[in-house]
C-alpha cells in the first residue's frame, strides 16, 4: 500500500495541494489491498499444511486493522476530551468503521478463499532427511558478542554527534587532528 502510494505520489497523480488526497489514497488502497491480505496469508497459511482458511482470514482482516483502529481510536478520545479541533470528526470515524467492514474484511475473505484454492506453493528445496552436523561457530558469532557490538557502534556514532553539535552550539570548534 505505501509502496503504490509512493509510485502515485512520484508520478503526480497525488498533488500536495489536494488536502488530504494522500491519506485518502492510502486508506482506500490499505482497505482494497485487503484481497490481496487475505490471498497471500491463506496461500501461506497452506505451505504450512493449515487447513483452516476461515480462521487465518478472520486473523487477517481484524489483528493489525483492529489494533491500528484502536489505537487510533484512543488517541483520537483524548483528542476530543481536549476539545481540541484536530479531532477526527465521530461521522469519520463511522465511515473508516463502514470502509474497514463492509469492504476490506469481505475482500479478505474472498482473497482468502482464492488463496486457499490454488495449490500449495512448493518449497524451492529438497530437505535431507539425515541431519548434518552443525560446524563450531567462530568467537564473534557468539550472541552476547554480536549484541553488545550491534549496541556499540550506533551509541558511538550518536554519541560523537552530539558531542561535535554541542561544541558546534557553545561555539567551540574542534579540528578534526585534535578531536
Amino acid at each position: 500500500m505505501l509502496l503504490v502510494t509512493m509510485v502515485f505520489a512520484v508520478l503526480g497523480f497525488l498533488s500536495p495541494s489536494n488536502r488530504g488526497g494522500l491519506m485518502t489514497a492510502m486508506l482506500l488502497l490499505w482497505v482494497f489491498m485487503g484481497l490481496l491480505a487475505g490471498y497471500s496469508s491463506s496461500s501461506l497459511y497452506k505451505l504450512f499444511k493449515g487447513a483452516e482458511w476461515k480462521n487465518i482470514a478472520l486473523r487477517t482482516a481484524f489483528t493489525f486493522p483492529g489494533s491500528v483502529f484502536a489505537i487510533f481510536f484512543f488517541l483520537n478520545s483524548l483528542i476530543w476530551g481536549q476539545k481540541s479541533s484536530g479531532a477526527v470528526p465521530f461521522t469519520t470515524m463511522f465511515a473508516l468503521v463502514l470502509l474497514w467492514f463492509g469492504i476490506s474484511v469481505p475482500l479478505v475473505f474472498v482473497g482468502s478463499f482464492l488463496g486457499f484454492k490454488k495449490p500449495a506453493i512448493e518449497d524451492p528445496v529438497k530437505t535431507n532427511k539425515i541431519p548434518r552436523q552443525i560446524p563450531e561457530q567462530a568467537w564473534y558469532m557468539n550472541p552476547i558478542f554480536s549484541i553488545l557490538i550491534g549496541g556499540i557502534l550506533p551509541f558511538g556514532a550518536v554519541f560523537i554527534e552530539l558531542f561535535i553539535l554541542t561544541s558546534i552550539w557553545l561555539h567551540q570548534f574542534y579540528y578534526i587532528f585534535g578531536f
